[in-house]
């Protein structure tokens, strides 16, 4: 295993909204994620967007009866519960929190000092997708 630093994401989150639009906005209002590249389907949709934060990016698009959109179902359809959530490294983890809940972020897990190290908290997004955020950046260990 190398153990030279990764300069971007060799993993990339995948998530369907069905407001895209609004959700591309509330991700960079409430988390903090810049617009990368977004690409707007024929019907008002976003055939695909690309997020960026730090050396991270998450891609989006609308909820849509592809071939692809019949395997994944969104939040509300499962009672809120998820078989992924993002994990993202935020510099001021405290900030970053109080930014996401003035923004209207649905805490689940509230801020906490972390016993192995920074600091962290969960909390659901305008369409009731799970994130979770925190200080701790495994990738710093690499140089340590």
């Amino acid at each position: 295993m190398s153990t030279s630093r990764i300069t971007g994401s060799t993993v990339i989150p995948g998530l369907r909204y069905r407001d895209a639009h609004a959700a591309i906005e509330w991700l960079c209002k409430a988390f903090g994620f810049t617009k990368h590249a977004v690409y707007d389907d024929d019907q008002g949709g976003v055939a695909h967007a690309q997020l960026i934060h730090g050396t991270g990016m998450l891609m989006l698009g609308s909820v849509r009866d592809d071939e692809f959109g019949l395997r994944i179902i969104q939040p509300d359809q499962t009672d809120g519960r998820e078989t992924q959530c993002p994990y993202v490294v935020v510099k001021d983890c405290k900030a970053h929190y109080e930014q996401a809940k003035a923004a209207g972020a649905v805490i689940v897990n509230d801020y906490a000092e972390k016993d192995y190290g920074g600091a962290g908290y969960s909390c659901r997004d305008l369409e009731g997708h799970l994130w979770s955020f925190g200080s701790y950046d495994p990738w710093a260990e690499q140089g340590a």
